[in-house]
């Protein structure tokens, strides 16, 4: 992926996660210019520094940041990954009182230096944080966004792929809804190539059960907390699902991806932040798009948004 001339990201955060999103930013060239940002000065110069120390092989990307927010001036894109980690057993929606804070703390500040810019969530929990961010920024929605299920889809697509034995990048299935645990895999606008997933068979004429799809799903929906029990915490596949939003997003690629924004009207649902195929270009997640559910899928959809409306009335 080549950078786009004088693009600028910024990612609030030094942890795991904006680390390696920075990292993933400068080997993928994503940005012309990369700023990490942190109110820990020495972990955040530390980082800077062991980034810069690899540009003369990643391109013509730069790297940069500091403690000091106006680092983050003028910015095209914001990430934000600053927040209270997910710790072994714990769920997504625990985190929310803590990271609500902090997210109430940071949108004005970094609005204020890039009143412009566009703005995805990645601390967790995304849904619930998006819709908090949209509320206290006043921005449309499309400027104000999670990465939602975009990483939950990619590791459906390696599942599937591993189970078929077919190439992830030729595999169309999407994890919609909550990004969390009550997530679930479209089925039904499911693909293999051209091929329907429920008409697909292999060599063998065997086609997937509905207990293998079920399978299937609980693995991605567990795939975090395996991750995190064995390593403290997920950060390289949400680096790289990051950086692959910010690309759409500045090279204005029209690309359909899962991300989360308050949608309005989508299949019943209103303003609330919920991942479903959105098309993602320079103004962000420009437009949620409406695709056909079956009434179980449908009913699933509705589960996910009662869970992120119970979470959001915890902290009003």
């Amino acid at each position: 992926m080549s950078s786009t001339a004088h693009s600028k990201v910024s990612i609030i955060g030094a942890g795991a996660v904006g680390a390696s999103m920075a990292y993933a930013m400068l080997i993928r060239e994503s940005a012309r210019e990369v700023v990490l940002y942190d109110t820990n000065e020495p972990k955040v110069r530390a980082e800077v520094l062991d980034l810069a120390h690899g540009t003369q092989f990643t391109g013509a990307t730069s790297v940069s940041g500091g403690a000091d927010i106006s680092v983050t001036a003028n910015s095209d894109v914001i990430v934000v990954t600053a927040g209270a980690k997910q710790k072994p057993g714990q769920t997504r929606l625990e985190l929310v009182g803590v990271n609500a804070a902090i997210t109430r703390s940071l949108i004005p500040q970094l609005l204020e230096h890039s009143p412009e810019a566009i703005i995805i969530l990645v601390t967790n929990p995304c849904d619930v944080l998006a819709t908090v961010a949209q509320q206290i920024s006043g921005l449309p929605a499309n400027r104000v966004f999670s990465s939602g299920t975009v990483l939950d889809s990619s590791r459906l697509r390696w599942l599937l792929g591993e189970r078929l034995g077919v190439n992830a990048s030729s595999i169309h299935a999407m994890i919609i809804g909550e990004h969390g645990d009550s997530e679930f895999g479209l089925w039904s606008q499911a693909a293999i190539g051209p091929v329907p997933l429920m008409n697909w068979r292999d060599e063998n004429g065997r086609g997937l059960s509905e207990l293998e799809l079920d399978e299937i799903a609980h693995s991605v929906r567990n795939a975090a907390y395996q991750v995190i029990e064995g390593k403290g915490a997920t950060n390289y596949a949400i680096g790289l699902s990051g950086a692959r939003i910010v690309e759409a997003v500045l090279s204005d690629e029209n690309a359909i991806l899962p991300v989360s924004s308050v949608l309005q009207n989508y299949h019943g649902i209103s303003g609330i932040a919920m991942s479903v195929p959105t098309l993602v270009n320079r103004n962000g997640a420009a437009r949620a798009i409406e695709v056909p559910m079956t009434d179980g899928e449908l009913a699933l959809f509705e589960r996910s948004a009662a869970a992120i409306r119970n979470s959001l009335a915890s902290i009003t």
